[in-house]
């Protein structure tokens, strides 16, 4: 079964391996040459597809084309390389460009998933009998589009990681004058209003104490991003530990969201070679 169609599957690929350097296939400097030939890149690149949407472990993925380690080996050349990164900025300038961002409108939330094996961003969990928990606070466009995200343990506070998160609006360049910021109410503090204050940012915050349905405000957007990232199972239940490997991982499923929305989107409005027959 495959991990992604294949109308998602190519163009990811096709982008991402025009990020990946040149190697030859033998070690140049092997004495004689004939020496095991590397694995494929579009090998080990598929196998992590399967990991992210599936959540199995490395060695439950292997199989006669690759062992467990050769994947964590690549996959930790590409991050060391910032692949992952560079890929997903890629697919939001090209979302941009095709489509258009709506950043006059952005909202910021956490989310907490479980870390079973702990790691470097787990914490005490308050809604999971205090077991090893992630939050990641992200934020999304007006339509629901990852712009970035922070890591931290589970029982950190949304509201302190709030700047660190708007400060992942530096890298996407030119920003409108007026923008709001939805927020829930978990940031209904004097210090919220004066943090988006200084950076010239509205606040449309939900009042602690008052009952109002998330589709009352444009916060539903963010909802539903993090609603597809759990989507993939490696996200939503995380066992890896270091931290740059859970932000690779974040970085590859922000750019297939990305990526698919654009295709979903433009089907109607632009035709390209290998376009689905029907929309997506």
């Amino acid at each position: 079964m495959p991990a992604l169609p294949s109308w998602l599957t190519e163009p990811l690929w096709d982008q991402f391996a025009t990020l990946l350097p040149e190697r030859p296939v033998y070690h140049p400097d092997h004495p004689l040459g004939c020496h095991r030939p590397r694995i494929s890149d579009r090998i080990i690149f598929d196998k992590l597809l399967q990991l992210l949407r599936f959540g199995c472990s490395y060695e439950a993925i292997t199989d006669t084309t690759c062992s467990a380690t050769t994947i964590r080996n690549r996959r930790d050349e590409w991050i060391r390389l910032g692949v992952f990164a560079r890929l997903k900025q890629i697919a939001l300038e090209s979302y941009d460009r095709i489509v258009g961002l709506v950043l006059d409108q952005i909202a910021v939330d956490g989310s907490i998933t479980k870390a079973p094996g702990g790691g470097e961003v787990a914490g005490r969990s308050p809604v999971d009998r205090g077991k090893q928990g992630l939050k990641r606070s992200g934020m999304t466009d007006g339509y629901g589009i990852p712009l970035g995200r922070v890591l931290a343990g589970a029982n950190r506070h949304d509201s302190p990681l709030l700047a660190p998160t708007l400060d992942r609006l530096d890298d996407l360049g030119p920003l409108p004058d007026d923008m709001t910021v939805h927020l829930d109410a978990g940031y209904d503090s004097d210090k919220t209003h004066v943090l988006l204050g200084e950076r010239g940012l509205h606040g449309r915050i939900a009042h602690k104490g008052d009952k109002a349905p998330i589709q009352a405000s444009r916060r539903w957007h963010v909802e539903r991003t993090h609603a597809w990232q759990n989507a993939f199972h490696r996200l939503a239940r995380c066992y890896e530990r270091r931290a740059t490997v859970i932000d690779a991982f974040f970085d590859l499923a922000d750019a297939i969201i990305s990526v698919r929305s654009l295709i979903r989107q433009s089907w109607t409005t632009h035709r390209w070679d290998n376009r689905p027959k029907r929309r997506p």
